[in-house]
Parts: C-alpha cells; structure tokens; sequence
C-alpha cells in the first residue's frame, strides 16, 4: 500500500472539469514533482489532497486512513500553498509562536531556528506587512518546516524568491527528504527541482500522469 493514495479523484468548479479522474500513488520519504502550467490543476489537487477542497468524486487515503474535508489530517503536514496569509501586524517569530502554541510541539528556540533557517531574523520586530514577498515566501517555508512534519506539501515555492531564495529552498528540502518528509512540490519552472525528485508528475488541463501508470483518464 502507498504512503499517499489518490483514487479518481475528480473536481469541477463552475462546469468546467478542473481535474479529471487522477489517480496517483506517493510513497513515504520520497519527493514528488507535480509540473504543469498554472491554472494546470495543480493547487485545486493539493487542495483536495489536504481536506481544503471536497472533491466531486474519488478518494484521498493518507497512511490507510481517508481524507475528509473539515476533518483533522491524518498525519502532521507541513503546508506552503497559495501564499499561506499570515498576521500582518506580527513579526516572524510571533507569527510561528502563534502557529506552534496550537501543537505545543517544539520550544521557542526552534522556533528561531527554522526562521534562522530560511535566512530571516528572528529578532527581528518588523511587522509581517513590512515583508517583501520573497521575504514572506520565506516565512511561509519556515512554518511548513518548523515541526518536522511527516508530510511536505509546497505550491509553487519558488515564487517571488531571488536565485539566492531558490537555492536556500533547495537544500532545505533536500533536507527534509534526507530526514524521511514524504514531499510534494508544485512547480511551472521544474529546472529547479530536478536532482531531488524521485519522480515527476506532469499536468496539463486537469490530466495527471505519472511514471508507471498512474494516470488520470
């Protein structure tokens, strides 16, 4: 059985069919490219996948366990989707202190750590508003990463980020893969990404394919 099943997963937003009967297998501690063009489908399928969306057919089943909108995720997941929004008038370590008091998982000092971690300064008072959006970008994979999760789900990481930010996420996620995350990135610009997908996925109008027969008819 795979770490990740999706099972005829289907969605249609406003009539049109954004994805059409994917059926796609992830297996735990390896790193999955999903690439297509955006509008492709790719974020409405993460969507799906994290319980944010409720799909109009098929199934998600994470660790043997189903996936049900509104409901808790089976296992911990690290999110970085869509510019995750964060509170604006907070600086980096209050926003991630709000965020980690709701697990209670880790201390403040690795709190520092994953903003450290991301090339930011967790002494830093400035307000999130005051951000860049590379900056924000940046923020946004320190949360994601900061509680080690068991799943690595990140939309089009490399958004708004210098050459400087896409290498810096580039060994980061390499980290997390040498660290046993089951992760799946979304990308137009997979060039980036090429040395550490185990496997590529391709997109196109709401159709999935991947290697070895998992494709969306």
């Amino acid at each position: 059985m795979s770490y990740i099943e999706i099972i005829g997963l289907s969605k249609e937003i406003g009539g049109k069919k954004i994805v059409s009967d994917a059926n796609l297998r992830f297996e735990k501690g390896k790193a999955y490219g999903i690439v297509g063009a955006n509008g492709s489908g790719k974020t409405v399928l993460m969507k799906m996948l994290l319980g944010l969306v409720t799909p109009n057919e098929g199934e998600i089943k994470v660790n043997g366990v189903s996936v049900v909108s509104g409901k808790k995720f089976p296992v911990y997941c690290g999110v970085m989707i869509e510019n995750n929004q964060l509170w604006p008038e907070f600086s980096a370590f209050e926003n991630l202190k709000y965020l980690a008091d709701i697990n209670k998982k880790i201390s403040n000092e690795q709190i520092r750590d994953a903003i450290k971690k991301v090339g930011l300064d967790p002494k830093s008072k400035k307000a999130f508003s005051k951000f860049s959006l590379g900056m924000k970008q940046r923020l946004s994979l320190a949360q994601a990463i900061m509680e080690e999760p068991d799943i690595l789900i990140l939309d089009e990481p490399t958004n708004s980020l210098d050459e400087c930010g896409i290498e810096l996420m580039r060994g980061l996620i390499k980290q997390e893969k040498e660290r046993g995350c089951t992760i799946i990135v979304s990308s137009h610009s997979p060039e980036f990404f090429d040395d550490i997908w185990d496997e590529q996925i391709s997109v196109s109008n709401g159709v999935f394919t991947q290697p070895g027969g998992g494709k969306s008819l």
